[in-house]
């Protein structure tokens, strides 16, 4: 899964297979905000998990 763009913000996931877990970086015209860290089982993340953690992240900022 690529980049994900809202509201001004890109959201760059990352993942560890081995470890079963990433993060979400956050960055705002350029720069870095947060990282969104979370677990996963399996192969990779699911779509579904990386779209709910950006959506709660847009919430909770009133995005």
């Amino acid at each position: 899964m690529g980049a994900i763009e809202r509201s001004g913000y890109r959201f760059e996931p990352e993942y560890s297979v081995i470890e079963q877990n990433g993060a979400i970086h956050v960055y705002h015209e350029g720069e870095f905000v947060e990282e969104l860290k979370f677990s996963f089982s399996g192969n990779s993340p699911e779509p579904a998990k990386i779209e709910q953690l950006v959506e709660n992240f847009c919430e909770q900022r009133g995005l």
